[in-house]
């Protein structure tokens, strides 16, 4: 099914999911979507890799731990999570040098904590990896100072940022 890209959130330069200047980062570009979802896209490549032609397991944590922790951010955009627990299911290998996608969703939210659920899912639609997550509600300056705030983060990718995603799984 197609979903509407009702919002494309920001990236940083040196986050090591979203950062665009960090030469070994994932440089995930995230979307939300009118149904309420966060959807991350982004291709690991060989520097991200466990066995030979595999993402390995703390990229697959990583990236997870960011869309649930940023899904957030579509009720209120001041908001960030502050991950106190998360637990991963691996259930397929994820492959290098295929665009994946990562849905994120809040499931239950109360006035200091949330929790979420996501899952990586491959180009055929299969789900290989499933999370479920607690994150604790701050504003970020209160996580970081102003030098971050003013001149690390706000950074947009320009160009090819889709009207619509699919998501078949």
């Amino acid at each position: 099914m197609k979903y509407k890209v009702v919002n494309k959130q920001q990236n940083s330069k040196k986050c090591i999911v979203c950062g665009l200047d960090n030469g070994l980062g994932l440089k995930a570009s995230f979307y939300e979507l009118e149904n309420g979802e966060l959807v991350a896209v982004f291709k690991a490549v060989e520097e991200h890799q466990s066995y030979p032609g595999r993402m390995h397991g703390g990229i697959a944590s990583a990236i997870l731990d960011e869309v649930i922790g940023r899904a957030i951010q579509i009720r209120d955009e001041n908001v960030w999570g502050v991950t106190a627990e998360i637990c991963l299911k691996y259930l397929k290998p994820v492959p290098l040098n295929e665009e994946l996608r990562v849905v994120g969703r809040i499931t239950k939210d109360s006035r200091r904590i949330f929790e979420g659920t996501g899952e990586i899912i491959l180009e055929n639609g299969d789900v290989a990896v499933t999370s479920t997550g607690k994150y604790m509600k701050m504003p970020l300056d209160k996580i970081t100072d102003s030098e971050f705030i003013d001149d690390e983060w706000s950074v947009f990718r320009s160009g090819d940022d889709p009207d619509e995603i699919e998501l078949n799984y």
